[in-house]
């Protein structure tokens, strides 16, 4: 069987004026994964990222922290598990908060009506891509990458929108159940957390889900966003 650890990034940059970097715990997330599979003795053949930086930033500490184990590896890009376009989606409903830049608890309200107008499907013209687009793009690359990977292991580094698609994908055929499924599975994804598939002749089979026992004991540095 092959083997597929989907990770999602460390935390990246949510109050700066580029998101897409990692944060300095984001940093910290990313070593402390390449630690825990450097001790697991994890020699992956493959490694995919996304087209994002905090893709990229991720898998450089981690494969850093891997040493050895990760040299041979074959390293690619597949955009097909880049996060979706969450800018955007704010920007469809707009609103005013009070001071300059919303709370934390501000714009978690905002994000999750946003999300429930993107994922609706009764507004889809107002979107570059539907949640269909969206969820129908993660499980090609999902299924690019376990037609190719044969016996062999491959790490992901991606964002916790593609993995809860991916999971909710595997659990619920279903797209609609598959739709809730993804709503009540992305807001915890935790960063840096594991999420385990195997391939073999019944395709692609959920093993495990956002382990991240390697933030255990460490003060600050389990966060979801």
């Amino acid at each position: 069987m092959g083997l597929l650890l989907l990770v999602r990034h460390g935390q990246a940059s949510w109050d700066s004026d580029d998101y897409d970097v990692l944060s300095e715990t984001g940093w910290e997330q990313s070593r402390l994964l390449g630690r825990a599979l450097a001790a697991r003795r994890l020699r992956p053949d493959v490694v995919v990222s996304g087209g994002m930086r905090r893709h990229r930033e991720t898998a450089e500490a981690c494969l850093d922290e891997l040493g050895e184990l990760g040299g041979s590896c074959t390293q690619q890009e597949d955009v097909g598990w880049d996060e979706f376009d969450h800018v955007g989606m704010l920007g469809r409903l707009p609103t005013d908060f009070a001071g300059e830049k919303p709370t934390k608890a501000e714009f978690q309200e905002w994000f999750e009506r946003a999300t429930d107008r993107w994922t609706d499907g009764e507004h889809d013209d107002d979107y570059t891509e539907t949640f269909a687009g969206f969820t129908g793009r993660v499980r090609g690359a999902l299924d690019r990458l376990a037609s190719s990977v044969g016996s062999r292991t491959a790490l992901v580094f991606t964002s916790g929108g593609p993995i809860a698609a991916a999971t909710a994908g595997l659990i619920a055929p279903d797209p609609v159940d598959a739709g809730r499924l993804w709503r009540r599975l992305n807001p915890v994804c935790v960063n840096s957390g594991v999420t385990r598939v195997v391939t073999g002749r019944r395709g692609a089979t959920l093993v495990t889900f956002n382990e991240h026992t390697h933030l255990d004991g460490v003060p600050d540095v389990l966060t979801y966003r």
